[in-house]
């Protein structure tokens, strides 16, 4: 219901008031404190997608694979963040997947309240991060909170959960990247002894390394092994 009322001024121009009652203030109540949620979300979801998911592991392994061929620009970075997204989007698909069809769509539609999609759809995230988290990190955290009655990894809080699964990803992407930087530096120690006994001493090895690396990257098909097995990672 709207009330309109002027004030009159003998030096102002008469401006109405507009003030709104019963039904019509609640439901403007509601779309503002949604709208504030909305913004909310947009602003931590970066935070969200990068620390969450797959991404962490992705990146931190690609640059460490440019830094072992002797490349500092190529890829450039807006393509190794980009190739990083798209694996993060197809990896994390399952659980995107469940939690659109289990918590949003039903919120949207008005069967269950924000609260109830929230505990709804953090299960599949919580879900994909514990099968992910390696148990000492789990537990060097759940220590560190002074939390009691955690009988299982699943009572473990979500606050508690992410710091331990970004550390358990951190670990395990750098574990990768050495598998990944050993041949290159065993390539680089062969070129530079190489050099060495010719008497080359001021020809840097790794500008003579560098085609070599790039050829047995080609001739492996590196991005072939080292894409099929980041993502097969995630599903061991």
């Amino acid at each position: 219901m709207l009330k309109v009322k002027s004030f009159k001024n003998t030096s102002l121009l008469a401006l109405p008031a507009i003030t709104m009652t019963g039904h019509a203030a609640h439901s403007q109540v509601s779309m503002l404190i949604q709208i504030l949620l909305i913004f909310t979300v947009i602003s931590i979801a970066p935070s969200i997608l990068i620390m969450m998911t797959s991404f962490v592991r992705i990146v931190v392994v690609l640059s460490f694979l440019r830094t072992s061929l002797g490349l500092t620009t190529e890829p450039p970075n807006q393509v190794i963040i980009g190739l990083s997204l798209f694996l993060t989007f197809f990896i994390m698909a399952p659980v995107i997947s469940s939690v659109y069809k289990n918590a949003y769509v039903p919120y949207t539609k008005g069967f269950i309240g924000i609260k109830k999609a929230y505990k709804i759809g953090i299960q599949p995230v919580r879900g994909f991060m514990l099968r992910q988290t390696r148990l000492k990190d789990l537990e060097l955290f759940v220590k560190m909170s002074k939390i009691k009655n955690v009988k299982s990894p699943k009572d473990v809080p979500t606050y508690v959960l992410v710091p331990a699964f970004i550390v358990s990803e951190l670990t395990t992407a750098f574990e990768i990247s050495f598998l990944i930087y050993l041949p290159f530096l065993i390539l680089d120690l062969v070129v530079s002894s190489l050099l060495m006994s010719m008497g080359m001493l001021m020809l840097p090895p790794t500008m003579i390394s560098l085609p070599f690396k790039l050829m047995l990257f080609v001739m492996v098909n590196g991005w072939y092994l080292v894409i099929g097995s980041l993502v097969q990672s995630f599903h061991t």
